[in-house]
């Protein structure tokens, strides 16, 4: 069916419900199971880019999406949980032209519908189908510069497309910001970025670290080292003003910061704590692949993340009974291992990031992508870098295996030393569901 004619069955409504948000109401006690207030919903695989960084492999549909009804039963079901904003993602989105359907049902339902695309073929036709539906906001993917961003997007022409795609956005009514990802090629052009996404009329800019999962796991060159966050922070901390004054929103991701001198600049607009809080993923936030897979975490793959399916279950039972998606609610600091064991705030941060933990270690509970921890080990002389000992298996969300190698950060005793000590990835939630887990190297079976 084609977009004209997917228009044609938008519900004529004199006025749609006031729309609700992921702001979380109350938070959940102890033995509680909490309500989850924002899905990002992966609509489809299908892709019109070739990204070496994307997460879930995108390029085609997965066998046995959701159909239209199904979906539709979805938006219901997300509303009846509790749910107050849903981010359509893919994939791209777009390409399902019944898009603008599921856009429509979930504002009926008194939800925010948003969007985040990488904006190829975002044509005048689909952005004012989107407007009609009754899209909330945008976010549009820009990575770097234009010889960055196409490289990195794998089409020539990407980069120009995406800002090409914020234009017909923002023609249709529909408010638009910007997505980047930091590493080895856009973090010396964010400054750069920022000036032109401004211009472009973007009302804010979420930035967050490239993690190893996915085509990432594929190409460790694209991956930031961690001793190279002391240089990421100074230029966020020029961003951070620069963007006050040209009143663009910083909304740093959930794998960037942790309790250093810029954490409360960083966050100042997104948490009421002003810091940090920990992974919300099946707490506060619940994911679904588009065959009905339910994570808690949208950007985690493999048995130990999936929760099961909404053909199979409902949501409500899933979300209530899945160990899957209960890990993060029951996970303690006896889960964590390395500097994060011992770190100050291990209670409060939890080793940060499960998305970029676990496709580097094997297992959460040690991620060296933390301000405060590339701090302190500067402050003692020395610095970590990551180097990948096992390949990924090419499936969506999928992930290698990497090790932790700290050394001194002064190249002539570095040079002279050698490593000072490693860290090796641990066996996986499958084997070992809770706890530090054992390295790798003791099984010899993790692997295969």
């Amino acid at each position: 069916m084609s977009l004209a004619d997917v228009r044609k069955r938008l519900p004529i409504v004199d006025a749609l419900p006031a729309p609700d948000d992921r702001t979380v109401r109350r938070t959940a006690t102890s033995g509680e199971i909490p309500i989850p207030r924002y899905a990002v919903w992966e609509l489809t695989l299908a892709c019109d880019q070739h990204c070496i960084h994307c997460g879930s492999r995108a390029g085609h549909s997965r066998p046995r999406e959701l159909g239209t009804e199904e979906c539709l039963d979805v938006v219901r079901q997300l509303r009846e949980l509790g749910v107050g904003e849903v981010t359509l993602v893919g994939g791209e989105a777009y390409l399902r032209n019944d898009l603008i359907l599921i856009v429509r049902a979930i504002r009926e339902q008194g939800m925010r519908a948003s969007m985040t695309t990488g904006g190829r073929n975002l044509t005048r036709a689909r952005a004012e189908a989107l407007a009609q539906a009754g899209l909330y906001n945008a976010a549009v993917s820009i990575d770097g510069l234009e010889a960055s961003h196409d490289r990195l997007r794998g089409v020539v022409g990407s980069w120009r497309s995406a800002f090409d795609a914020m234009t017909e956005l923002k023609r249709a009514g529909i408010p638009t910001s910007v997505n980047t990802q930091i590493n080895a090629l856009s973090k010396h052009e964010l400054e750069a970025v920022l000036e032109l996404i401004a211009a472009a009329g973007a009302y804010g800019w979420q930035v967050q670290l490239t993690a190893a999962f996915g085509n990432a796991a594929d190409h460790p060159e694209i991956l930031l080292q961690p001793y190279e966050l002391l240089e990421v922070f100074d230029t966020l901390g020029r961003i951070v003003v620069r963007a006050r004054e040209l009143s663009v929103k910083i909304w740093p991701g959930n794998n960037i910061g942790y309790f250093g001198p810029l954490e409360g600049d960083l966050r100042s607009g997104q948490k009421r704590a002003g810091h940090y809080r920990g992974c919300t993923a099946g707490r506060y936030q619940i994911g679904l692949e588009s065959d009905g897979t339910v994570k808690g975490c949208p950007s985690l793959g493999g048995a130990q993340n999936h929760g099961g399916n909404v053909r199979d279950h409902s949501l409500r039972e899933l979300w209530e009974t899945s160990a899957a998606l209960a890990y993060t609610r029951e996970r303690t600091t006896a889960d964590l291992w390395g500097f994060c064991a011992s770190c100050y705030y291990a209670d409060i941060c939890r080793a940060g990031c499960t998305a970029t933990a676990e496709p580097l270690m094997g297992r959460p509970g040690n991620n060296p992508y933390c301000h405060h921890r590339a701090l302190e080990l500067d402050r003692d002389g020395l610095r970590e870098r990551v180097e990948r000992v096992a390949a990924a298996p090419g499936d969506p969300f999928d992930h290698g295996y990497y090790r932790i190698v700290r050394e001194h950060a002064d190249e002539a005793t570095r040079a002279k030393v050698g490593i000072v000590s490693t860290d090796e990835p641990r066996i996986p939630r499958t084997v070992e569901p809770y706890g530090e887990g054992r390295p790798l190297a003791d099984d010899e079976h993790a692997l295969q």
